[in-house]
């Protein structure tokens, strides 16, 4: 069995490594030129699924050096005003955190040049007489495999021609985005699992990534050879605004928290202190889009995995895992037809099945998680927020275990 996956994002990744541990034939291409190519996100929360796809497909020698990466949110999650003073507190679950940029690295490892391939931007493919699928590249060149896995992110093109009538739901906010290096002083500002701002117009939510161990450090001994980034403990942030509300981008390298801080006058100095001491080059103004899975496409040796069919907000801590768990699930199953107990079409047909559904809640979940993070300038933005879960088919309720 031959596997084609397109785009290297976590999902795909951790698909390949599981494939591969199995001694599947598997090459990932990836349209970025490198690994650095682009901003590749902060910290993410890993559920109990997430964490079970990751010891399912990865080898074992990269288990521990996932543990030792981790960082624990623990605590009250509370809410407080533009001037620190407090607002609300309620107790939180303890979870689990990992860094995007370290974890991605980490499923990068031992895959060669033969396995991952970058700067190769997928245009379109062929499903051929025989059942097998060939995958054509921008630059001319080709592949040839029993199955391509669309993992391509938010904008794939492997659902553009699988699944045309699937398209992003833009949802009307956007978010500011950063990271600034944890300090004690800093530190202070979240005491437990988390801490959201909540201003009349705009959110901010703070957010800790402490590593358990330094992912150099945990590399050198768990793993010889491997180089991660030389990340350090940060502290997240993110401000939210609600539909109707996105400013103009502001231009030069510090734009971002320009924006931030021109929303901010007259906030407590310590709030401000932490977006102006923010690394420029991870900061960032976004958008909050989301995929919802619509009919199902016909069966063939094709199929999507993640952020290509079921992309969701921030907002419920579940994107990265649903990608985790389409790998996993994926994988037992192609393994099962690599084994010979039961076909390649049986293994897809039970993979999309399963997936659909369960992407499709995910997405409905995030969407509803968001609305209470936004603020309620008398009503329009929680009415603004309603509109555009209703248009991605989702049904808004409160979920305050969320942390976007």
């Amino acid at each position: 069995m031959r596997v084609i996956v397109i785009g290297a994002g976590l999902g795909g990744l951790c698909l390949a490594q599981g494939l591969r541990r199995a001694g599947v034939d598997v090459v990932v291409y990836e349209r970025d030129a490198r690994v650095t190519a682009r901003f590749q996100g902060f910290r993410i929360g890993l559920a109990e699924q997430g964490l079970a796809a990751l010891r399912g497909c990865l080898p074992g020698e990269l288990r521990p050096l996932v543990e030792a990466t981790l960082g624990d949110l623990t605590g009250p999650a509370r809410a407080v005003d533009p001037w620190l003073r407090p607002l609300s507190e309620q107790p939180m679950a303890g979870v689990t955190a990992a860094d995007r940029h370290v974890l991605r690295h980490i499923l990068l490892a031992g895959l060669d040049d033969e396995a991952l391939r970058f700067g190769k931007e997928l245009t379109t493919y062929h499903v051929r007489s025989d059942g097998r699928v060939e995958a054509r590249f921008a630059d001319g060149t080709s592949d040839t495999a029993d199955l391509l896995v669309g993992a391509d992110g938010i904008n794939s093109a492997v659902r553009a021609r699988l699944a045309p009538a699937v398209r992003p739901h833009d949802t009307g906010v956007r978010f500011v985005i950063g990271r600034t290096p944890l300090t004690d002083r800093f530190a202070g500002l979240v005491p437990g699992f988390g801490t959201r701002v909540v201003a009349e117009d705009v959110s901010m939510l703070l957010g800790l990534m402490r590593f358990r161990r330094s992912p150099r450090e945990a590399a050198a001994e768990l793993a010889p050879g491997l180089s991660l980034p030389g990340a350090a403990d940060y502290l997240r942030w993110a401000m939210l605004l609600p539909p109707g509300r996105t400013p103009e981008p502001t231009p030069g390298r510090d734009g971002a928290q320009q924006t931030v801080l021109a929303r901010t006058e007259g906030w407590h100095p310590e709030l401000r202190a932490v977006v102006e001491a923010a690394d420029p080059d991870n900061s960032t103004l976004l958008s909050i889009r989301v995929v919802r899975p619509g009919p199902r496409w016909p069966l063939g040796p094709v199929t999507l995995l993640g952020d290509a069919i079921h992309a969701t907000s921030p907002s419920g801590g579940n994107g990265a895992n649903t990608a985790l768990r389409d790998a996993d699930l994926l994988r037992s199953l192609l393994l099962d037809a690599h084994a010979g107990r039961r076909t390649l079409p049986d293994a897809v047909d039970a993979y999309e099945r399963r997936m659909l559904r369960y992407g499709a809640e995910a997405v409905e979940h995030s969407l509803a998680a968001l609305v209470p993070f936004l603020p309620p300038m008398d009503g329009t933005a929680a009415d603004g927020m309603a509109t555009a879960v209703v248009a991605a088919g989702g049904v808004p309720h409160s979920s305050p275990q969320s942390q976007p």
